[in-house]
């Protein structure tokens, strides 16, 4: 069994001792002192009022007192700690293990229960989410409040919220209680049961300093301040109880705990507040996310449809072959010198066959004739073509057979039809289409074979009617000539064909005197679209780029605007020990969260969209890239902490007594 663990220390409240203490405000050219020459000590386990009209400076000196100012000059010493060089973390130390503050307008957050309202001192400092629901359910208890635990402050009475005002100034053990004009904003019952509620924690050792305008309830004190104009001009002895309380008889205040767990429930804390104040403003949050979600979607989207269009780019070239060369005559397309040249024949074909780095070799002539059959006549064009025309161009077979090398030979009237010939001559029959004649101009042909459908290089054919014919047919039966238009080279799979390019136009510049062709090289038309797709890509994906910093811009503006409507909130959590990293914490996690929601949802609307346009294009689809999805999501990560990084930095540097003051 584990040991019994020791009682928590009881802490006597520390001395409090003000000298020559001064404070000044600007006002416009001019300095205005509120608090001139205070000289005060308050002992522990005294009962103080401090009383003066409007204006006399007694809630700037209760600020002082609770760390929540500074002094303008003077000293203000807590134990043997002075506060004049204190950073702002030990100021939230102090007020975090020393004070409880109770405040006439309550200043609870509106979005917590009256037990989470309690517990919010514990959380910074550091004690364990079992011990601070037991401690808050116990305080609130004794303040009568067992029954409106999970109550909101919005469904709460003045005294009720008053009174989980207390327990969050006992929270921590409250050594020091300051309220201010706690019983202002009650009626004269409750009022009357808060002053009993401070009476019963001085004789329970507390410090307990009452800041008020009201006579009756300053003499409920031991002692009695009265200012005027930033003096102190009387010290007196009350009407209460005039015995100081032992220390000893302080309650159990219970010590800070550090390290990785303590810093994780100020996260958890930090992270709930920001998903409460997102549900607390739908409609803001969502248009705070659209500018995320629309630049995400966008990018997710580009990126997917440069890379669907580079597949079907690919896809269509690799139907004729990646690793193919088509050498035609002329320096180039549109050389109109090319018609001249009669040097490529069927000869530089036969010799380009023994090559080792060659798989297969077509040469091709073309025509457009009229193609008739029955009563249907179209226009149509007819490839004159080698043999191996089908291998080299990856061209399969639907029905019937291919030609073979003696049909070339023979000069056969043979021929293949592509699938636009095959619907309109014979309504997409093909039974019926093998062995039919149909006459090409005035030449007639068998039909032995129909093509499977294919796109073709650069988007397919069209409404292009393709007849293929023996090569030897077509020069001699329709051009009257032995020259060739082109020869298709496929070259071996082990072949570059940047180098097999080189070697054939050393070959044939040999054979013919002169470099009168040229060389299409298909893996370079592959790669250069390629290319050309990832800059298009790339310049989309900035302007997409842009529509996130844009939407990041927005997140800021409304952190900014957050921080602005809660900088109340802001207040009473420094208050009541906030460190500048747990303010900062909670609004950053909020920008971060928003960007990150939006990040998941611009994602999901960009999937959403590539379904949905597959469904209204069948050959063509969006293709996504999990790495610009993975990226998109980095993005709007770094959005959040980017752009909710200054407001979050703002809200941290928040003076605490000036947050309060804008409730």
């Amino acid at each position: 069994m584990a040991p019994t663990p020791a009682p928590a220390e009881r802490r006597a409240p520390p001395r409090l001792v003000l000298t020559q203490l001064c404070r000044d405000f600007p006002a416009g050219a001019e300095t205005v002192r509120v608090l001139d020459q205070i000289d005060l000590v308050i002992e522990p386990g005294e009962m103080v009022a401090i009383i003066g009209a409007s204006g006399s400076g007694k809630s700037t000196l209760m600020n002082i007192l609770g760390c929540l100012d500074r002094p303008s000059s003077g000293t203000y010493v807590i134990g043997d700690r002075a506060t004049s060089g204190l950073a702002p973390d030990e100021l939230a130390e102090l007020r975090r293990e020393h004070f409880g503050f109770i405040f006439q307008r309550y200043h609870l957050l509106p979005d917590l229960s009256a037990q989470a309202n309690a517990e919010v001192p514990a959380i910074y400092a550091g004690q364990r989410p079992a011990d601070r629901r037991l401690r808050s359910a116990d305080l609130l208890g004794r303040l009568g409040m067992s029954e409106r635990l999970t109550y909101r402050p919005g469904q709460l009475s003045g005294g009720q919220q008053q009174r989980v005002s207390i327990a969050r100034a006992l929270m921590n053990g409250g050594e020091i209680v300051l309220a201010d004009e706690p019983t202002g904003a009650l009626d004269s019952t409750s009022g009357e049961e808060v002053m009993r509620i401070l009476k019963g924690l001085h004789a329970e050792g507390h410090t307990v300093l009452v800041v008020t305008h009201d006579a009756k309830v300053a003499e409920h004190c031991s002692r009695v301040f009265e200012i005027k104009d930033g003096r102190i001009i009387g010290d007196r002895a009350g009407q209460g109880v005039g015995e100081v309380a032992p220390p000893g008889s302080v309650g159990l205040a219970r010590a800070s705990r550090t390290g990785f767990s303590a810093a994780l429930d100020r996260l958890t804390e930090a992270f709930a507040m920001a998903v409460l104040s997102m549900l607390a403003h739908k409609l803001r949050t969502f248009l705070t996310m659209l500018g995320i979600i629309i630049g995400i979607a966008s990018v997710v989207c580009v990126v997917a449809l440069g890379e669907g269009s580079r597949q079907k780019v690919i896809k269509s070239i690799s139907a004729i072959g990646t690793n193919t060369l088509n050498i035609r005559t002329g320096s180039g397309f549109g050389d109109q010198r090319s018609a001249a040249v009669r040097t490529l024949n069927v000869a530089d074909a036969k010799v380009l066959a023994r090559e080792p780095y060659v798989d297969s070799v077509t040469p091709v002539v073309q025509t457009t004739v009229t193609v008739r059959y029955r009563q249907i006549a179209v226009n149509a064009q007819v490839s004159g073509v080698g043999a191996q025309y089908f291998r080299v161009n990856g061209v399969g077979l639907a029905a019937g057979r291919f030609f073979d090398q003696a049909s070339v030979d023979a000069i056969d009237q043979s021929v293949v039809i592509d699938d636009n010939s095959l619907t309109t001559l014979f309504g997409g029959d093909r039974a019926a289409a093998i062995g039919k004649v149909i006459l090409l101009g005035s030449v007639p042909a068998r039909v032995i074979g129909v093509a499977q459908k294919t796109s073709g290089a650069f988007g397919g054919p069209g409404d292009t009617l393709s007849i293929y014919m023996p090569y030897t047919a077509v020069n001699a039966r329709m051009l009257g000539t032995t020259i060739l238009r082109s020869i298709t080279v496929r070259t071996t799979d082990t072949t570059d064909n940047t180098v097999a390019e080189q070697a054939i136009t050393t070959l044939l510049t040999k054979r013919h005197g002169a470099k009168d062709f040229f060389i299409i090289n298909f893996d370079t038309i592959r790669e250069t679209i390629n290319a050309t797709t990832q800059t298009l890509v790339l310049l989309i994906s900035v302007i997409a780029a842009i529509s996130l910093i844009v939407g990041g811009i927005g997140v800021m503006n409304i952190t900014i605007v957050s921080v602005t409507e809660r900088t109340g909130e802001i207040g009473v959590r420094m208050a009541v020990g906030a460190r500048q990293n747990d303010i900062m914490e909670q609004f950053l996690i909020e920008a971060i969260l928003v960007c990150l929601i939006g990040g998941v949802i611009g994602i999901l609307t960009a999937l959403a969209f590539g379904g949905l346009f597959s469904l209204i294009s069948s050959d063509f689809k969006l293709i996504y890239s999990l790495s610009s999805i993975i990226w998109a999501f980095t993005c709007s990560t770094l959005i959040g902490v980017v752009f909710g990084f200054l407001p979050a930095r703002a809200a941290a540097r928040l003076d605490p007594v000036v947050a309060l003051a804008r409730e």
